[in-house]
């Protein structure tokens, strides 16, 4: 098999094992509602619940960002995948609320394992951006085509439980595509060298903890502002939510089809200024119209926004240590988001929910906006190199024209400068002789 193949092969699976891993927080919307009106839990149970599984997801990924290249990517992508089988399929097959819990939180594991292992594997690929952006277009088409089929599956909060638990069992296949054990210690014992870009990489972490925080504060309770406050039917609001998906699909094919040519500061900081008004917009809808503008053109945004995030993570690190850090902290966020939802709805009712999330995420725009500026840099021309310490990152002008070979890649490590040295004047004449063509020449002893 070419190595061409393999490149093709091995992404189809890291594509595959993301969407496996990030189906649970796109579904959180009806997993938390029928938590809720299934099992007979307060909103804010059912909140504490989606946050319990999903903290579950974002301490795997805390846990292996140092240590999943030594278990090697297939082993971890398989134990991942066989906790989410177990954990969610138990889950959806009780009707007690503990052994509920408990098996969400060993789903939520291993949907935090199986997205470590695909960061972790897109960082390391050619283009990271257009990676995650395939891969937010997979998960984002998947949970559009559940939120169409859920409605019709019976109530209960066993259907999409089980969905999650049959995207990992189906993902399991394709785990064979990936690196085994032996050459991903190789590969660690290759690439070693200190965390680069920790300042960077720690605000840009704090950064999308907030971001993604604040807008699951809304995710996770949009089914409920939907059935309640708008007057929907579940149907109509799972029309609204495949829908929002669907648009979430035409913004990821965007972005990947830009790629860097926009830069990365400019889309996140002007995505996140568009998803705050977003939000305030959805948490005021009192009817269709309002409801679903709000919910279809943030979801378009948000992914965008996302995928330049990830890609900027994959590009602090190249073995993809910051990109399971930075998504892990996004896991974090998106834990905290249900019951920080649930409590502020309940405290403050969801228009003053949205007020306090929107300012949230203008306050974290700008610190993000400045990672990505300074991370960046200016372009270069192909061939040139940007010099900053210890492991600068090469970044290339007009890169449709440049040669892959010739040119570094954004990430890698700095080639090291080896003076010659010619001891002998006698050497230097005959160099100059060599170079110049200066036969004749006699210079002094």
């Amino acid at each position: 098999m070419s190595s061409r193949s393999r490149g093709a092969g091995a992404l189809v699976a890291l594509v595959a094992l993301f969407t496996a891993g990030y189906l649970a927080p796109y579904l959180l919307p009806t997993v938390v509602g029928r938590l809720s009106a299934g099992l007979g839990l307060t909103p804010a149970q059912a909140g504490l619940v989606g946050s319990v599984l999903l903290l579950g997801s974002s301490s795997a990924g805390f846990a292996l960002a140092a240590r999943g290249e030594r278990i090697g990517p297939r082993r971890a992508a398989r134990a991942g995948l066989l906790a989410m089988l177990v954990g969610y399929g138990s889950a959806a097959a009780t009707g007690t609320v503990p052994l509920v819990v408990a098996g969400a939180v060993l789903g939520g594991l291993g949907s935090g394992t199986a997205t470590a292992v695909a960061a972790a594997g897109i960082a390391g690929r050619p283009d990271p951006h257009r990676a995650s952006a395939l891969g937010l277009l997979s998960v984002s088409a998947t949970a559009g085509a559940l939120y169409l089929t859920l409605p019709h599956l019976g109530g209960g909060h066993a259907p999409p439980l089980l969905a999650i638990a049959c995207a990992a069992a189906l993902v399991w296949p394709v785990t064979g595509r990936l690196p085994g054990g032996t050459r991903a210690r190789a590969r660690t014992n290759a690439m070693t060298g200190p965390l680069p870009y920790r300042r960077a990489g720690a605000v840009l972490a704090g950064g999308i903890l907030c971001w993604s925080l604040a807008q699951n504060a809304l995710w996770g309770v949009s089914g409920r502002i939907g059935l309640t406050q708008a007057g929907l039917s579940e149907v109509t609001v799972g029309a609204v939510f495949a829908v929002a998906l669907g648009a979430g699909l035409a913004g990821v094919t965007a972005a990947g089809a830009l790629g860097s040519r926009l830069g990365r500061a400019g889309p996140i900081g002007a995505g996140t200024v568009v998803i705050a008004g977003c939000v305030l917009l959805s948490s005021a809808a009192g009817d269709l119209l309002s409801f679903a503008t709000g919910e279809i053109l943030w979801n378009a945004v948000y992914p965008v926004v996302l995928s330049y995030l990830l890609g900027l993570a994959a590009s602090l690190d190249p073995r993809g240590r910051w990109a399971v850090l930075v998504g892990s902290a996004s896991s974090l966020g998106v834990a905290c988001g249900p019951v920080t939802g649930s409590l502020l709805s309940e405290g403050v009712g969801y228009p003053g929910m949205g007020t306090v999330l929107c300012a949230l995420l203008l306050l974290v725009a700008a610190p993000m906006t400045a990672v990505a500026r300074h991370v960046s840099g200016r372009p270069l021309v192909p061939g040139s190199i940007r010099r900053r310490g210890g492991a600068p990152a090469a970044v290339l002008a007009g890169t449709a024209s440049a040669t892959p070979s010739l040119v570094p890649q954004v990430g890698a490590p700095e080639q090291p400068v080896a003076p010659i040295r010619i001891p002998a004047v006698a050497g230097r004449r005959r160099l100059a002789k060599s170079m110049f063509g200066l036969a004749g020449v006699r210079g002094r002893g």
